[in-house]
């Protein structure tokens, strides 16, 4: 098996792409590069079985989608409080997927309708569609070879510190010293230090690792209704069960 994890950004300087190879009970990184185009991308998956973990949220809120087609179009939509209560807007800032992130990590993941993450969105909206043109299964609820994942969120899950990780290369050096020994089947190679000098690096390989727990299906799927929802809003594979269970199998 072979899972691609792509910590996404606006742009291709601060896009990483990690490649994972999972074969004789060891995972490889035979891959890690930074500043990633769009067609870097698809082509790491345009054949083979590979699959594919992308670290950016691959849909909007349905709340915030009505709200602004009602506001831009004839119809006024329900504002809800003049006051502009937080309880009316959170339907329209964070997905049902956020809910579950918060429920399982104890914060709220940025939002996709009102932070900056919402520019790299857009960029992951076309990439969903260059993929869907060579014929790479695309589903945003995780139900084929594409899941929506998130870092921080799975190293925290599996157990690690992530304080100060993504601002703090002295913090990524231990985290990756951590991991590896953890997990001695994790063989990062010379890619080491790119992964420790650029976070973006040090998450796309997180990234290449919670595609594995989607592709043996350790993570909670949506129930049967969210799952309609999530078709639209996107679902953020967060793992199940501990980083050692990703090797079975291997």
């Amino acid at each position: 098996m072979r899972t691609v994890g792509i910590d996404l950004a606006a742009g291709a300087p601060g896009t990483a792409l990690a490649e994972l190879e999972w074969a004789d009970g060891r995972a490889v990184l035979t891959r890690l590069e930074i500043g990633i185009q769009d067609a870097d991308i698809v082509a790491s998956v345009a054949s083979g079985d590979a699959w594919l973990g992308v670290d950016c949220p691959l849909g909007w809120p349905d709340a915030f989608v009505d709200f602004v087609r009602a506001h831009h179009g004839a119809v006024e939509p329900e504002l809800g409080p003049v006051e502009g209560h937080a309880d009316w807007r959170r339907p329209l800032v964070y997905r049902r997927t956020d809910h579950v992130v918060r429920e399982r990590i104890g914060r709220w993941p940025l939002s996709v309708s009102t932070d900056r993450l919402g520019v790299t969105a857009l960029r992951g909206a076309g990439l969903l569609r260059r993929l869907a043109a060579v014929g790479f299964p695309v589903d945003r609820a995780a139900e084929g070879r594409l899941f929506e994942v998130y870092p921080g969120g799975s190293l925290r899950l599996w157990g690690f510190d992530t304080t100060g990780y993504r601002v703090d290369a002295a913090r990524r050096a231990v985290l990756l010293d951590t991991l590896t020994a953890r997990a001695p089947w994790l063989d990062v190679g010379p890619f080491a230090p790119l992964a420790v000098a650029k976070a973006d690096a040090f998450d796309a390989v997180i990234a290449a690792l919670a595609t594995r727990a989607g592709a043996l299906g350790l993570f909670e799927a949506p129930d049967h209704e969210a799952l309609d929802v999530a078709r639209r809003e996107g679902w953020v594979v967060l793992p199940d069960g501990p980083l050692e269970g990703l090797i079975a199998g291997a």
